[in-house]
């Protein structure tokens, strides 16, 4: 499984792409396919204040729910009303029209991973 180098990844299978201060939340395919069909979000609401490493959604597939977590610091601009209306779009597309929300960052936490880092901590845990 390969993942687009132009963002930078969570040990919680969050993905984040910053341009300035803005940036664009989602899940990764390891994530989506490890949740399996999604039906529902939960996301945080615009104007939301959210914390790196911290509870700030829910992802609800067939097999569980699982909680987002905020892979940096910041307020939240807008959520993806598609992927509300139509939650499978986070299964088939999770980098692009899947995407969850998007923030404004005040902080970006240090562990971040790049796609390399991420791939072998995938496959670390599929180990």
């Amino acid at each position: 499984m390969s993942y687009p180098d132009d963002r930078q990844y969570t040990a919680d299978h969050e993905w984040i792409t910053v341009d300035g201060e803005t940036a664009r939340v989602g899940i990764t395919t390891y994530a989506a396919e490890a949740l399996g069909d999604v039906v529902y979000l939960d996301l945080p609401q615009v104007g939301d204040e959210v914390s790196a490493g911290e509870t700030c959604g829910e992802i609800e597939s067939t097999k569980s729910v699982s909680d987002l977590v905020a892979p940096a610091d910041g307020e939240v601009l807008s959520v993806n009303e598609t992927a509300v209306e139509t939650p499978e779009t986070v299964n088939a597309d999770p980098y692009e029209d899947g995407w969850l929300y998007t923030m404004r960052v005040s902080e970006l936490p240090e562990d971040l991973m790049d796609a390399d880092a991420y791939a072998e901590f995938v496959a670390g845990q599929s180990a």
